[in-house]
C-alpha cells in the first residue's frame, strides 16, 4: 500500500465518522474563542465550557476583560487549572488587543502569536474557527493520533504542523484538525483505546499492530 493510498483511507474514514466536525468550545466572538482556547490548555473543553458562560457574561469583550481585576478572573476560571498563569495571560492579551489592535482581535497568525498565552496551536484554532483561515492545530490529540497512524514520525508540535501541511490538502486543514482532535478524544485515547470501534486498527494503525494486537494474542 502506498503512502497516498494510506492517507486516502485515513481521510475517508475520518470523513465517515465525523462528516461535519465542530469546535466543542463555547464562544460567540473571536475574542471569546481566544480566551476559551487559552483556558483549554491542559484542561478539557467540557470543563472550560462550565466556566466561560460566567466569565463572558461579566467580561464579554477585550475592553471589558482589560479592565478586570485579575483576582476576579482567577476566581471565575479557577477550576480550569493553572488559573494564575491563565488569568495573567488573558488579562495581558486583552490589554494588548485594546492597545495595539484597537480592541479588535487580529486575524493573522503573525499577530495572534504575539498575544500572551497564544501559541501556534491557539492561533490556528482561532483562525480556522473564527476567521475561516486554513490551519492545522497540533495539540496532544493530534500528536498522538498522527504518530499512531503513521502520518508523521515527528514529535515537535511545530514540525508536525508543517509536516502535515505538506500531506493534507489545504482545503481540509481545519476540518482535519477537528476530526483528529475528536478521534483522539473519544476513540484513539491516550489510555484505554477503543480499537475495537476503529476501522483503521488492523492494517493501518502502527500502534494497534505493535501494542494492542500483540497483547490480544498473549491473552489467547
Amino acid at each position: 500500500m502506498t503512502k497516498t493510498e494510506r492517507l486516502k483511507i485515513i481521510l475517508d474514514y475520518l470523513d465517515k465518522i465525523y462528516d461535519d466536525p465542530r469546535c466543542e468550545l463555547f464562544y460567540e466572538t473571536p475574542f471569546q474563542l481566544l480566551v476559551a482556547t487559552i483556558l483549554s490548555a491542559q484542561c478539557t473543553d467540557k470543563q472550560v465550557n462550565k466556566v466561560t458562560p460566567s466569565l463572558f457574561a461579566k467580561y464579554p469583550t477585550a475592553y471589558d476583560m482589560a479592565l478586570a481585576d485579575i483576582s476576579d478572573i482567577e476566581k471565575l476560571i479557577y477550576t480550569t487549572g493553572f488559573y494564575k498563569n491563565k488569568s495573567k495571560n488573558i488579562l495581558l492579551a486583552s490589554k494588548m488587543i485594546v492597545d495595539d489592535f484597537d480592541g479588535i482581535l487580529p486575524n493573522t497568525l503573525e499577530d495572534l502569536v504575539k498575544l500572551p498565552g497564544a501559541g501556534r496551536k491557539t492561533a490556528n484554532v482561532v483562525l480556522g474557527n473564527a476567521f475561516n483561515t486554513a490551519g492545522i492545530v497540533v495539540d496532544t490529540h493530534m500528536l498522538r493520533v498522527s504518530n499512531r497512524l503513521g502520518l508523521t514520525k515527528l514529535t515537535d508540535p511545530v514540525k508536525v504542523e508543517f509536516d502535515l501541511m505538506k500531506k493534507i490538502p489545504k482545503t481540509s486543514w481545519t476540518k482535519f484538525s477537528h476530526q483528529m482532535v475528536l478521534f483522539g478524544r473519544y476513540t484513539c485515547k491516550a489510555k484505554k483505546t477503543d480499537c475495537h470501534l476503529c476501522d483503521l486498527a488492523d492494517g493501518i494503525c502502527g500502534f494497534y499492530k505493535e501494542n494492542v494486537k500483540i497483547e490480544l494474542k498473549r491473552k489467547k
